[in-house]
């Protein structure tokens, strides 16, 4: 099993990063001739959280390549034994290939509405159909439940933190969001707001 994870994790990520934001980027960019990424590159609040967010994105990446290449150093470093258990790990794998499928079906259906970010120079549509129907937020529920899957894949103090670092960049921009799609969308988003719950509605 443990071979199979050292070669599983960071593939995994190489694939997810070049699919869910290099490629769909790319994709969206060629259809509204700009780039969907707009994090801004300034030292405001919001400016900040994109730069701990995409620092948290390499990060993330070194670990998993270093797992790749110096699995015993890796593997053995901050383990939290009492989750090294088959049934974790195989539902973590289970957590994360569905997380990759789910994200990526999200940002297709956002079609030329999907950013990195808050897109302030142009109006995009509100999106409410498909995975929207379910959560308002389905790309970050994806990604959140993609480190979940991680962690219990790969149980080590870095994955968790991983997760709770992740998690919390991913709620302060899913607020600033919110104002934002409040402000551009109004009563059609606070409709929205009141049928489908943050992260996941059930109905």
């Amino acid at each position: 099993m443990a071979d199979f994870i050292r070669f599983f994790i960071p593939f995994y990520f190489i694939i997810f990063f070049l699919v869910s934001f290099v490629g769909i980027s790319c994709k969206v960019a060629k259809q509204i001739g700009k780039n969907p990424d707009v994090l801004p590159k300034d030292d405001s609040a919001y400016g900040l959280v994109g730069l701990y967010f995409k620092l948290v994105l390499v990060a993330l990446f070194i670990y998993s390549v270093l797992l790749l290449f110096f699995p015993k150093d890796i593997f053995s470093a901050f383990k939290i034994n009492i989750l090294e258990y088959d049934i974790f790990q195989y539902a973590g794998i289970i957590l994360m290939i569905f997380a990759l499928i789910w994200v990526i079906i999200a940002q297709l259906q956002m079609k030329n509405s999907w950013r990195i970010g808050i897109d302030n120079s142009a109006k995009t549509k509100l999106i409410t159909h498909g995975l929207f129907r379910f959560s308002r937020n389905p790309i970050f529920l994806g990604m959140t439940i993609s480190l979940v899957g991680f962690f219990l894949t790969f149980p080590t103090v870095i994955a968790f933190s991983f997760l709770l670092i992740g998690n919390i960049l991913m709620q302060i921009q899913i607020r600033m969001e919110e104002e934002y799609l409040l402000k551009e969308h109004g009563q059609m988003y606070l409709t929205y707001k009141k049928r489908v719950k943050r992260m996941f509605t059930l109905y």
